[in-house]
């Protein structure tokens, strides 16, 4: 059970929530902290102040002063109003990690929310009510209005849901004995602003590029054995006198992976090669850095979910500060960032795809890794939906966060494009899992070749893994389904050497 103080959460609670439906449960201090927060709320409310959020309307319409027997309709109409989303909607994890992430800012206690709103996404998730959040719309401030008021608008028992098959809102909180919540001042803004969006579509992706990082590794290996390469470049002192951590993560996960080889050992002495091609002799530099740009944004996006990101926020001193926090630039900037690193990923992983199949660059094995090269043409098209794939990522690579068009009247007249960094972040881990699973299945195909000599432990390792899903290239057929299943199981690939 995963207990929400408001506090930061890792990578992987997000995902015990989102995957695994771990229940959640708000902590002994939320209520207390929520409930003061709404006490100053009030307090204003009964002064008769003007304050943003609390008792007027929304971004050019900020000057507008709202009376009080209108505020519930305010409320309402701003949860209606926003939920204008297109396109595809999230899918059950990410929604899952949006209500989470939410229901965490909520109980930091800077909202000015009741803890009812709180307790009611808390209880809609752990009953697996999902509202159908719609994945474009946002550009990442005032945060992800689009996508969080379609959040909002089914805790308030309107739209549909995604699970089990679209229900609406309506019925699936009457099912699970859950009232619908009827929003107070400031709460319908409460459940709007905020860069949650983002962060739930991004932190699963972001786990995914790690987990690959590690796959590339063992990907590598295998085309390394399989063109009869030198693991010399990742030997640890040439790490050692450029020690950046992710290189030498890297170079040992590498060496690991190819220890006891036969197939090395094979052609140790007397190799007429001294280095190999920078796809295979720099792969603790490349591989290396990726591990770096990762990490940084992990840590950007751990940041993030305990941070408070409401317009205003409310201090237990009484004041309701106006700001920006709910800008999604730290967030954009860290995506663009990691869509560029997972690109290169591709690249790297691609060269050596054609070092393994093309006669003209590896005398080592035949022409498009098939047995019968003329009559067969093996790998020759896998390669060919490689280079496809990075061609989109390439595309999808160009950087979201430079973009800017103002909007609300332009009293909105910067923002941060964050959800299209984060959906393209998405689309390009995507594409990268698909070619490294190709490469895992030409490299497998390659070391086909190389018996009865056997590669190094891990390599070995992931090569039988690769035989339990898919058999070698005897003769042609489509491979699709191949492609597919070892996507579909990456995790027996993420080996430790």
């Amino acid at each position: 059970m995963l207990i929400l103080e408001g506090r930061a959460l890792t990578l992987e609670q997000i995902a015990s929530v989102a995957y695994e439906r771990n229940p959640v449960v708000l902590g002994d201090a939320v209520r207390g902290r929520m409930q003061a927060s709404r006490d100053i709320v009030e307090a204003i409310l009964d002064s008769g102040k003007t304050v943003y959020g609390v008792n007027t309307g929304f971004g050019k319409l900020s000057d507008v002063h709202v009376p009080p027997d209108e505020l519930q309709e305010l409320q309402l109409n701003l949860v209606r109003s926003h939920a204008c989303g297109v396109g595809e909607p999230l899918g059950a994890p990410e929604t899952r990690a949006l209500m989470l992430l939410r229901a965490n800012v909520l109980a930091a206690g800077y909202s000015g929310a009741r803890p009812v709103v709180a307790e009611t996404l808390v209880a809609m998730l752990n009953a697996n009510i999902l509202p159908l959040v719609p994945s474009k719309g946002s550009v990442g401030a005032s945060g992800d209005l689009a996508p969080l008021a379609h959040l909002a608008l089914g805790a308030i028992g309107e739209g549909d849901c995604l699970l089990p098959v679209y229900e609406t809102a309506e019925e699936a909180l009457r099912n699970a004995g859950i009232d619908p919540l009827s929003l107070e001042a400031k709460e319908g803004l409460a459940l709007l602003n905020g860069t949650q969006a983002i962060v739930a579509v991004a932190s699963l992706a972001l786990q995914r590029a790690e987990r690959l990082i590690r796959v590339a590794d063992v990907a590598g290996i295998m085309t390394l054995e399989s063109v009869l390469g030198t693991p010399a470049a990742f030997d640890e002192r040439i790490q050692g006198v450029r020690p950046h951590p992710g290189q030498a993560a890297a170079a040992k996960h590498l060496r690991d992976l190819m220890r006891e080889s036969e197939i090395r050992k094979s052609h140790a002495e007397g190799d007429p090669r001294v280095q190999d091609a920078y796809c295979l002799r720099c792969m603790p530099q490349v591989h290396g850095a990726v591990r770096g740009v990762l990490s940084h944004v992990r840590q950007v996006f751990e940041i993030e979910t305990a941070s408070a990101t409401d317009n205003p926020l409310v201090f237990d001193n009484g004041d309701l500060l106006s700001g920006g926090n709910f800008h999604g630039a730290p967030l954009g900037y860290a995506l663009d960032y990691a869509a560029v690193a997972i690109t290169d990923l591709m690249n790297i992983s691609e060269r050596r795809i054609d070092r393994l199949i093309n006669p003209d660059l590896n005398e080592h094995l035949p022409p498009f890794l098939t047995p019968r090269a003329g009559s067969s043409s093996g790998f020759m098209i896998p390669h060919v939906t490689a280079v496809a794939l990075l061609n989109e990522a390439k595309i999808l690579a160009h950087p979201a966060s430079v973009d800017n068009l103002p909007t609300s009247g332009g009293k909105e007249d910067h923002v941060s494009m964050g959800m299209s960094a984060a959906l393209k972040f998405r689309q390009i881990v995507d594409n990268a899992e698909m070619v490294v699973a190709i490469e895992l299945l030409a490299a497998g195909q390659g070391l086909e070749f190389r018996k009865p000599l056997k590669p190094g432990a891990g390599a070995l390792t992931a090569y039988e893994s690769l035989r339990r899903l898919v058999p070698w290239l005897e003769e042609d057929r489509s491979m699709t389904a191949d492609i597919e299943a070892v996507v579909d199981h990456l995790d027996d690939f993420d080996i430790a050497g």
